[in-house]
């Protein structure tokens, strides 16, 4: 916001009149519930403007307390329901009226997945025009106790002289208070429990930036900080790791290190009989089930043969390439970032897979100026960050490619995508949504498209 309109200094009006009063924050409204947004806020309009109110179901006579307006638009939470949907239940976390993590779990799991199937559905409607030939099950594991990794907000409140630990509240900077979090996996949640009162012990707690806690072939936990560690709080932390089981690694200036030079962190993928090597600030699904259940079903759905060459974008540490690469003649990986194209080599040769080729490239722009691009390939696949593949699809069928699967992780570019698919001849063929992140309203999606 600009200075004069903090200040309220002059400034034009438009045409019409004058502007409307601002809602102020904190105000209470009573609102009656139309509908679910697509991140599953219920949606009100009230004198004009549109009210999105998390915690609120369709069908709701409910009173929410304003978080934040701008223009027509107006973000609340729910403070009380004076009529309730027949869907609405408790929610199972005590920290669910403040914390910003899992925003749906006052909504059964079976609603959860019908509302991500729906989204998706309507998305690819609405921006492409279609539907796919055959809509797949969702897939989808137990709605607690999945997530394998979390980061862990910290910060001195200098006045009040106290550190705070938790998880950040919606819409806010605060910090809500929290020593345990149902939907990590069982061992973090231990480890969770603990963490707070080790950090408030700390001689200097005020150079603590964050905490990360990683779950995988063993148990890390990754403390950044802002400032010199001094040798007592360097040794409270060791001796509480050692307690923990918990490998301790730091982050300075620099790019993580173990302080133990010698361990070792990854995760494995017990079908294939494959461990993948990875290092605190990788990407990483955060849910094991259903990532392994989505590399099954993409496997699936793209019928490697065994002369067959691959091509897989946006690799990352080689999730989809190393599995591929059991049944492919050979698959060629490509990821954005160089220090992840080398450890998807390392992952791979750690594995004894000699048919898998990591190369390095701009997956922003299009393929075709690499010298990999030209050789073609019988499948594609992609598993994009938000943004999507836009440039990489708009000439994706010179590749040569008849299969074609497509993992996203915002329905909005993927049916972008779809369009850009379907103008080359490519046919929806499969879709379905993947139920990554139980307890919230963020949809993963795969789609197979074919040629012909």
């Amino acid at each position: 916001m600009s200075k004069s309109k903090r200040n309220g200094g002059l400034r034009f009006q438009p045409a019409g009149g004058s502007r409307a009063p601002q809602v102020p924050v904190g105000k209470k409204q009573r609102l009656n519930i139309e509908r679910l947004a697509g991140d599953g806020r219920g949606i009100a309009f009230v004198e004009g403007r549109t009210w999105f109110v998390s915690g609120a179901l369709a069908g709701e006579e409910v009173e929410a307390r304003v978080l934040n307006a701008h223009g027509k638009v107006v973000e609340a939470r729910l403070e009380r329901v004076f009529s309730a949907s027949a869907e609405r239940r408790e929610a199972p976390c005590r920290h669910f009226d403040r914390c910003g993590g899992c925003n749906l779990q006052h909504l059964p799991h079976a609603d959860q997945l019908e509302l991500k199937q729906r989204l998706l559905a309507e998305q690819l409607q609405r921006v492409a025009g279609v539907a796919p030939e055959h809509w797949a099950a969702p897939l989808s594991g137990p709605e607690f106790g999945y997530r394998r990794r979390a980061r862990v907000a910290v910060r001195w409140d200098q006045k009040a002289r106290k550190l705070d630990v938790g998880f950040r509240a919606e819409a806010s900077q605060d910090i809500v208070a929290i020593d345990d979090c149902p939907v990590l996996v069982q061992p973090l949640q231990s480890v969770m429990r603990h963490l707070p009162l080790l950090l408030r012990s700390l001689a200097k707690p005020q150079v603590i930036g964050h905490v990360e806690l990683f779950s995988g072939t063993a148990l890390a936990m990754l403390v950044r900080h802002t400032g010199t560690l001094g040798e007592a709080d360097l040794a409270k932390l060791k001796a509480f790791c050692v307690e923990a089981g918990v490998q301790l690694w730091l982050q300075g200036e620099g790019e993580p290190a173990a302080v133990e030079a010698d361990q070792q962190l990854g995760f494995e993928l017990e079908p294939w009989k494959l461990t993948l090597a990875y290092r605190p600030g990788d990407f990483v699904q955060v849910n094991a089930g259903v990532n392994t259940a989505m590399i099954e079903q993409a496997l699936d759905w793209l019928a490697v043969q065994p002369g067959e060459r691959v091509l897989d974008l946006f690799c990352g540490l080689g999730n989809f390439a190393l599995p591929l690469a059991q049944q492919a003649a050979e698959v060629v990986a490509v990821e954005g970032v160089q220090a992840m194209v080398e450890r998807a080599a390392a992952n791979a040769r750690s594995n004894n897979l000699n048919n898998v080729r990591c190369f390095q490239a701009d997956l922003s722009q299009p393929l075709s100026a690499s010298g990999w691009a030209t050789e073609g390939f019988s499948a594609v696949l992609l598993d994009p960050p938000r943004d999507g593949a836009y440039e990489v699809v708009r000439k994706i069928a010179a590749l040569g490619a008849k299969r074609l699967v497509y993992v996203s992780c915002n329905p909005a570019t993927l049916a972008r995508d779809t369009l850009e698919l379907i103008k080359q001849g490519y046919r929806l063929k499969r879709a379905g949504i993947l139920d990554m992140f139980p307890q919230t309203a963020h949809v993963e999606a795969m789609a197979l498209f074919e040629v012909g």
